[in-house]
């Protein structure tokens, strides 16, 4: 196999950029002139990067040791990709995170991952899944006092009615669309099919299925591929879960199979092409676990605006065959091909984290032999609202979740709430525009 030193000499690589995800998603890492990168032991960095909010700050934790360790950040050979946008020759190559004594940094959201995909692979299964990503463009926003708008397509004139489904609308911003198309090529993101979603100027482009790690890399990657390629068009690209309020949120759904890597089968069908055991499992595991686990598909205060009724997001985790307002479909497949798709996190989520508590949650329903509730029929938006409704509710959810936490890991999930109680903090400091509208001169 080539090395990462022949990767780099065979493309004419300058600089590498090593990166890893924080809690957020967000890529943190350093800059490293090539010849460098392959000479020296390994790039380090302090430890209380993933206790790093959104904003910035640091979230108070003892997880974390006050003395600040560092930690080694080894690359992952199969992660190297050129850097399209880049004015001189740059890889990128995503890192794992070591201690020094060689054990895996265990609040590192691509080693959560690793983990859980490891708890399939001790029963001989292999997980499969499929995201979907959904985003907006907008206009450009420098000023957060100003709501964000639609931007100006290649007509003139932004979209005033909502056109899912619709080539027209598409067309309005095919430049972007072939740059996001030939930056996904060059960095081997592998997306298949794009649509005009429901909201202005949204969009949805789905992956194709795989590996779960290396699908997280690749959702990692691309929304910040849709970024820069919407820059380079004069126009922001933004995965906030709910960015305009008159418009729906942003999803990400994952598809879900498991195969058995003795005989290549779907375990979630039998011989007879019927769901098994395993599905019925996986589903109620999803029921069960999903509502603890939401903190980490909705991470942000902006996240549960999103959860309104009949704007195409859903409100309890009810499953069905082929109805889109569930938070659990099961699409109309073969039986080679059955799957689940959670439909219940936004687009603002770290991928790592929200794939890793969806197998989680699924593995833990098989286990423990749960049985779902019965296939519903009609519209799951008229039935009970069952999610947390604020990111606190959600923090005490995830915290008090005891059967997770071996699953995700204990020190995590205490790192983790902690970013998000300190996140919710420094937005409860605020005030809106709607508490100097309604309050202001009337109470």
């Amino acid at each position: 196999m080539e090395t990462i030193e022949e990767w780099l000499k065979k493309n004419g690589i300058d600089e590498v950029e090593g990166i890893v995800a924080d809690m957020a998603g967000i890529a943190r890492g350093k800059f490293v002139p090539a010849d460098k990168f392959c000479s020296h032991d390994g790039m380090r960095l302090p430890e209380s990067l993933f206790i790093q909010t959104v904003t910035g700050t640091y979230a108070e934790t003892d997880v974390v040791s006050d003395a600040d360790q560092d930690i080694e950040l080894r690359p992952d050979p199969d992660t190297i990709r050129l850097v399209p946008w880049a004015t001189e020759p740059t890889a990128i190559i995503i890192h794992d995170c070591f201690f020094h004594d060689g054990a895996p940094v265990d609040i590192s959201p691509r080693h959560v991952l690793r983990h859980v995909l490891d708890l399939y692979r001790q029963k001989g299964w292999q997980p499969v899944v499929a995201p979907e990503v959904e985003f907006y463009l907008v206009k450009p926003n420098t000023d957060p006092d100003f709501p964000l708008e639609p931007p100006i397509g290649r007509s003139g004139r932004p979209e005033a009615a909502r056109q899912p489904f619709s080539i027209d609308a598409l067309n309005e911003f095919d430049p972007l669309i072939e740059t996001v198309y030939d930056y996904c090529e060059a960095m081997k993101i592998e997306v298949d099919t794009l649509i005009h979603e429901a909201g202005a100027a949204q969009i949805e482009i789905n992956f194709l299925h795989g590996d779960p790690l290396a699908l997280a890399d690749q959702v990692f990657l691309f929304k910040r591929v849709v970024r820069e390629a919407a820059l380079r068009h004069n126009v922001y690209a933004t995965f906030m879960a709910k960015p305009m309020e008159s418009e729906p949120g942003s999803s990400l759904h994952i598809h879900h199979s498991i195969v058995d890597t003795a005989t290549g089968a779907n375990i979630f069908s039998d011989e007879n092409g019927e769901p098994t055991e395993e599905f019925y499992g996986f589903v109620g595991g999803l029921q069960r676990y999903t509502p603890d686990c939401v903190l980490l598909y909705a991470p942000f205060v902006n996240s549960y605006r999103r959860f309104a009724r009949y704007l195409s997001a859903p409100i309890n985790v009810q499953w069905a065959v082929d109805n889109r307002t569930v938070g659990l479909r099961v699409p109309r497949s073969g039986p080679e091909n059955r799957r689940i798709e959670n439909r219940v996190a936004g687009a603002d989520v770290n991928p790592y984290l929200a794939i890793a508590a969806s197998l989680a949650s699924g593995l833990l329903g098989i286990e423990q032999r749960l049985r779902p509730s019965d296939p519903i029929s009609g519209s799951a938006y008229d039935l009970p609202f069952i999610f947390p409704r604020d990111l606190t509710m959600a923090v005490q959810r995830l915290r008090e979740c005891i059967d997770i936490r071996p699953y995700l890991g204990e020190r995590f999930i205490d790192v983790y709430t902690a970013v998000k109680r300190t996140e919710y903090e420094a937005h409860f400091q605020v005030i809106s525009a709607w508490e100097r509208e309604h309050l202001l001169l009337n109470v």
